[in-house]
């Protein structure tokens, strides 16, 4: 028996480097260290001076130039914002960072994904010529929104983008554009959320502010006020934390955690349920962010945007509620959404018993556009394959989200459909491991078809069978509350940069169900003598657990405070049943 019905091969995490190099350090947390790739202590500093210069983004001069030609003339200036959590993150970063240069006239406009989709489109530069600005800045978009640009600067506006996302064949004919993704771009991360390309732009306009001594007569402004968003985008938008976003992530944390950050950010942690001193990296993902997204899965990201900007701390109670009752919703849909999906699942392991598409598509009229992301990601995690979505957009088009697995670059899967078919897709855009696109209802066959060949090329050297990558056995000493408090003060873990996951066979002294669907346990190494709480969330057939008295588990190790008191707790990741 295997938890949620999937048999996962344990593999211990490859570790090639020599120890020793790291200094002195606990050699547990070295082997941990090593293994993610860290070659020098230097990599594990995460204060402000660690972060690359600005200006080895390609485009950040001519942003700047033309930033200081709007702040001169006071041109006003209109921010187009993504409608998820980067996006949200990144408009109110954009806003308030531009009002703090001296920037006076700064609105957004975050597109409605039901009525408008993604990106600076023909239709959005209409919305946006509503405000009469000068300016168009882009956030968490615009690499892709070739159409859109032309019809701005049609209009005569100025349009300067700040993207992350891959850009495709022809760039958009912007005045300015910042991404670090563009081909020959020397800055070293290529990871950087939406919100952290546009926070870079602002570091290097007060950074050339300062030489040609705009604040001699005016206060420069302190851009970490701004890090609690960024750490919240970067971790939402489940982005690599290599060493830059580590850096930006463990500063914006660091702020939360001590009263600093905006009164939106604090009202979010409030109605979450979580302890502002004690946040964690994960409480950002799986917390804050989801709430966050509701808005533009639900509704309209312009609310959440927002409960960001607000000053006012009952205002941002009060909307943070309102994306409270609209995640509950969201988390409804879902579960439905699901249920359904792991049905048409269902049916093509009946049509053919031997194995599934390499890559799946699944598609119900009835779904939800906001949702279907969240869904590809759960069915991806159950199948291990890459998982397209789809919910109906209008009579004609269906609108897709996809996620994959590692060892398939999904946005690279697209480009080359679209290539073999170019009248198969009508857009796509996104990164190695999520991406969306649009098509023809009645291309739909086609696609499906299309996309499994073309994963099927790209699963030559890709196992298909699940592993977790393990950091190896814990002897019972390492198991302490000392030790997990190590863990979680010594480095800022998160995507590609995983949290330490161990393994090892487990006695079971007692196992009981909490709220309905999770296992509490509490569990002995079979040579040890100490037992050890434990819990596992989200149980498949949840009661045929309860005889088991030994099991194979992956877990990490976990400070859990209840009532005051802090204890160290195993939080399963997988289990199969042995005796």
């Amino acid at each position: 028996m295997y938890y949620q019905g999937v048999k996962k091969s344990i593999v211990l995490r490859p570790c090639s480097a020599t120890r020793g190099q790291l200094g002195e350090i606990n050699p547990l947390l070295e082997r941990i260290f090593l293994a993610r790739g860290i070659q020098s202590p230097a990599e594990l500093d995460r204060s402000l001076q660690r972060l690359p210069s600005p200006w080895l983004l390609s485009g950040m001069e001519a942003m700047v130039v033309h930033l200081l030609d709007a702040l001169d003339k006071q041109l006003p200036i209109c921010v187009v914002a993504d409608f998820d959590a980067d996006g949200a993150t990144s408009c109110a970063l954009a806003l308030k960072g531009l009002q703090m240069f001296g920037f006076t006239q700064v609105t957004f406009v975050v597109p409605n994904r039901f009525e408008y989709g993604y990106g600076l489109t023909p239709e959005i530069v209409e919305l946006v010529k509503l405000q009469h600005p000068k300016v168009i800045i882009t956030v968490d978009n615009g690499i892709s929104s070739i159409e859109g640009v032309t019809a701005a600067k049609a209009a005569n506006l100025k349009v300067l983008v700040t993207d992350h996302h891959l850009p495709g064949a022809q760039l958009p004919a912007a005045d300015a554009i910042v991404n670090p993704n563009l081909l020959h771009d020397n800055f070293p991360s290529k990871a950087l959320a939406g919100v952290g390309v546009m926070f870079y732009v602002l570091i290097a306009l007060r950074h050339r502010m300062r030489e040609q001594g705009w604040f001699a007569e005016r206060k420069e402004p302190n851009l970490g006020d701004l890090l609690d968003y960024v750490a919240l985008g970067t971790v939402a938008d489940v982005v690599a934390l290599d060493a830059t976003n580590r850096v930006l992530v463990y500063q914006g944390l660091a702020r939360i955690k001590a009263n600093r950050s905006h009164p939106g950010i604090t009202a979010l942690i409030e109605v979450a349920g979580k302890k502002q001193e004690s946040l964690s990296v994960s409480d950002l993902g799986f917390s804050l962010a989801p709430r966050l997204n509701a808005a533009g899965r639900m509704d309209d990201m312009t609310l959440g945007i927002q409960c960001l900007l607000t000053d006012d701390p009952v205002l941002a109670k009060n909307i943070a509620l309102q994306l409270e009752e609209l995640n509950n919703d969201r988390r409804d849909v879902e579960e439905q959404m699901k249920l359904e999906a792991m049905a048409l699942i269902a049916e093509m392991k009946a049509l053919d018993e031997h194995h599934l598409p390499a890559g799946v598509c699944l598609y119900d009229a009835q779904w939800h556009q906001g949702v279907i992301g969240i869904v590809a990601a759960r069915i991806k995690d159950r199948i291990h394959r890459p998982v397209i979505a789809f919910a109906q957009a209008d009579k004609d088009q269906i609108k897709g989200s996809a996620r994959s697995i590692p060892g398939v670059h999904i946005r690279d899967v697209l480009s080359d459909i679209a290539a073999a078919q170019p009248k198969l897709l009508s857009k796509f855009g996104g990164h190695a491991m999520a991406a969306g696109l649009s098509l023809a209802m009645h291309d739909y066959p086609a696609f499906a078809l299309a996309f499994d060949t073309m994963v099927s090329k790209r699963l030559v050297e890709v196992d298909l069978e699940p592993k977790i990558l393990s950091d190896g056995e814990l002897h019972e000493r390492h198991m302490t509350l000392e030790m997990a408090e190590l863990l979680q003060r010594s480095a800022t873990w998160g995507q590609a940069f995983p949290e330490p996951v161990f393994h090892g066979l487990f006695d079971v002294i007692q196992a009981r169900i909490v709220g309905q669907r999770h296992l509490k346990l509490i569990l002995r190494r079979p040579e040890g003598h100490l037992p050890v709480d434990a819990i596992i969330f989200f149980v498949d057939h949840i009661e045929q657990w309860l005889g088991m008295r030994q099991i194979l588990a992956a877990y990490r190790l976990e400070v859990n405070e209840f009532r005051g008191e802090r204890s160290v707790q195993l939080m399963l990741q997988y289990m199969e049943k042995i005796i």
